[in-house]
Formats: C-alpha cells, structure tokens, sequence
C-alpha cells in the first residue's frame, strides 16, 4: 500500500483535493474519509462533487445517513455520487454477541447500502465519512483519506472554530489492486 501526505492549509485547498482525487475517479469506486469533527471530510466532500461537476451543495448527509447525487466524471460519462456519513450508524444498543462492525453492518443492509459497497456500480463512486471503523468489512478496495487537525501544534486555542481555517494533513492510501499506481503520478500543491 501506497501512501502520500499532503499539507491543506485552508478550507478551499481542501475543497481543490477533493477536486483533484474526484477528476481521477472512473467509476465503482469506494473512498472512506475519516478524521475528527472538524477535520475536513465534509469539505472535502464538497470539492469532491464540485470535480465531479455536481453543482449542488454538498452537505454532511448525517440525518439522512446517505445522499446520491448525479454529475459527470472527467471523460464525460455520467457519475453517480452515493455520500454516506456513518457517524450515526452503530448505535450502542447490540444484539448479545454483536459488535459494531456487524451492527453497522446490519444497518447499512437494512438501509441497502451494503450491496452499493459489496459491489459499487460502474458508474458511481460512494464517498463516507466516518467509516473507519469498519473499512476492512465494508470494502477490501477503497481509498482511505485520513484528515488530520493538529491544532495544538499550530497555536490554535481551545475555543477555535472547528470550521475555521488551519493546516489539516491529509494522507490518502490506496488498498486493494484497483488502486495499484493511483498514487504514483498524484500530485497535490495548494500553493499552485
């Protein structure tokens, strides 16, 4: 596997990312955004429709779990964008003997979005927030994009807006074959 880090000093670098990840997209794939509150995944969902030509607002789908959205990837071919926030899903309230893998598991069935990540649609990408948790369970190819906010490092106080600007790091790696050399000719300067 794979892996670069990139430096995103301000929300529109995040949103130009996005961008840049979603113009190289082809179709069936899975991309799992992870980080804390605050770190970027919604922002950087929002560059990611924008490069895939998706002209409205991209919010956290987080109450209505999942959203699917039409635009057209970089070759011209019709996209399908499934964005899904699993940050509600899981719940505390197992079943005995079920953990919270099989119990988001079980709530992506019930919502049929694990047919959507078993077997993604040649012309959809399905972008989630807050699966890290269960990422191996829910697709053996994927792109992790791992957002971090250091913000102690980078003298924001403890009151600081989590939506405020601040250098964010993000570091995207490719698992499984799909995503062989993704990375190899990937670049990503905010500066430029």
């Amino acid at each position: 596997m794979e892996s670069k880090r990139f430096a995103v000093p301000r929300a529109e670098d995040m949103r130009a990312l996005g961008a840049v990840v979603a113009r190289r997209m082809r179709g069936g794939e899975v991309i799992l955004l992870s980080g804390p509150l605050g770190a970027g995944k919604t922002t950087f969902a929002q560059g990611f429709g924008a490069g895939l030509g998706i002209d409205e607002l991209i919010v956290s789908p987080t109450f209505t779990i999942a959203r699917e959205l039409t635009g057209t990837f970089a070759d011209g071919r019709p996209a399908r964008l499934i964005h899904v926030d699993a940050y509600r899903l899981g719940g505390v309230d197992y079943a005995p003997g079920q953990d919270s893998v099989d119990r988001l598991l079980d709530e992506l069935e019930s919502l049929g979005l694990d047919e959507e990540l078993e077997d993604v649609d040649e012309r959809a990408v399905v972008l989630m927030e807050w699966g890290e948790q269960m990422a191996a369970a829910l697709a053996d190819e994927r792109l992790d994009v791992v957002l971090e906010r250091p913000a102690e490092r980078h003298g924001m106080a403890d009151g600081a807006a989590l939506t405020s600007d601040g250098v964010r790091y993000a570091t995207l790696t490719g698992v499984g074959a799909r995503w062989d050399g993704f990375l190899d000719d990937f670049d990503f300067d905010p500066r430029r």
